[in-house]
C-alpha cells in the first residue's frame, strides 16, 4: 500500500513501541516521517529501521511548550507543510492519589496530557491549510478506569475528551481527529510483566482474544485512521484491545 505518498508525518514518542512500530508503518506506506522523542539515540535506532526516505529525526521533550513550537517551526522551514500528527508521547504512573508524589502527577501530566496540547497547538495551523488530521494515542484506561493508576486515569481520560472536542471544533475546516485506545500491549512500558506468567494470565483471562496487542497491531489501526480510508470518521475513541471493552465487567461463569 502507499496511501502516505507525499505526505509528512510527525509521530511523538517515536523512539520505541507503538511510535516506533507507527513510524515504520507510515514510511512503508510511502510518508515522510517526523521521528519525535527525547532521547536522539533511540530516534536513530527508529530511523535505522525504516526504508530509504527524507525523515527527520527531531528530539523534543513534548512537555515543553517552547520545545514544541520550535519543532513545529523546524518541520515547518524543512517541508513546508505537516499531512498527520501522530500524539503518541507518554509514560506510566500508578498509586493510590495519596501515595502518590505531586511532581510525578505533573510529569506525567506535562507528557499524556499537556503534550497533547503543544503539539495539536502549534502544529494546527499547517493541519489546516493541508486539511490534515491528527490521531492522538488515548488508551482503555482513557475509556474506564483501573485500579491503582487514576494518574494515568486523569490524563488519558481527558486525552479522549479532548479528541471529541477538536473533533467537533476542526470539522468544517476538513480537519479531521481521532483517538486509538489500546489495550494491554507488550511495549517497553509493559516490559516488566512480560515474563510474569500469572499476570498474564489475569489479563488473557479477561481479553477475548487471548493475548496481548504488539505493537505492530496499534501501529496499523493508527495507519488506518489516518489515512482516506477512514475519511468520513472523526471524533472518533477506537479499542484496539483484542476485544476487552466488549466485556461489562462480569467474571468468566463457564
Amino acid at each position: 500500500m502507499s496511501r502516505f505518498l507525499e505526505k509528512v508525518v510527525v509521530i511523538t514518542g517515536a523512539g520505541s513501541g507503538i511510535g516506533a512500530a507507527s513510524s515504520k508503518r507510515f514510511a512503508s506506506e510511502g510518508a515522510t516521517v517526523v521521528l519525535v522523542g527525547r532521547t536522539r539515540e533511540k530516534l536513530e535506532t527508529t530511523l535505522l529501521a525504516l526504508p530509504k526516505g527524507e525523515h527527520l529525526i527531531a528530539p523534543c521533550d513534548v512537555s515543553d511548550s517552547v520545545q514544541v513550537k520550535q519543532l513545529a517551526e523546524l518541520v515547518e522551514q524543512t517541508y513546508g507543510r505537516v499531512d498527520v500528527l501522530v500524539n503518541n508521547a507518554g509514560s506510566v504512573v500508578q498509586g493510590k492519589i495519596h501515595e502518590v508524589a505531586v511532581e510525578d502527577w505533573k510529569k506525567l501530566m506535562g507528557a499524556d496530557l499537556d503534550g497533547v496540547f503543544h503539539c495539536v497547538h502549534y502544529f494546527m495551523p499547517s493541519l489546516l491549510k493541508t486539511q490534515g488530521n491528527v490521531v492522538n494515542t488515548s488508551s482503555v484506561s482513557g475509556l474506564g478506569g483501573d485500579w491503582g493508576m487514576s494518574v494515568y486515569n486523569a490524563a488519558k481520560g481527558g486525552v479522549t475528551n479532548f479528541t471529541r472536542a477538536l473533533a467537533m471544533d476542526y470539522g468544517a475546516d476538513g480537519v479531521r481527529v481521532n483517538a486509538i485506545c489500546p489495550g494491554f500491549t507488550l511495549t517497553d512500558l509493559t516490559e516488566d510483566m512480560k515474563d510474569n506468567q500469572e499476570l498474564l494470565n489475569k489479563f488473557y483471562d479477561r481479553i477475548p482474544l487471548q493475548r496481548a496487542g504488539q505493537a505492530e497491531d496499534i501501529a496499523s489501526a493508527i495507519a488506518f485512521i489516518a489515512s482516506d480510508d477512514a475519511r468520513y470518521i472523526t471524533g472518533v475513541n477506537l479499542p484496539v484491545d483484542g476485544g476487552l471493552t466488549a466485556s461489562n465487567g462480569q467474571p468468566k461463569q463457564a
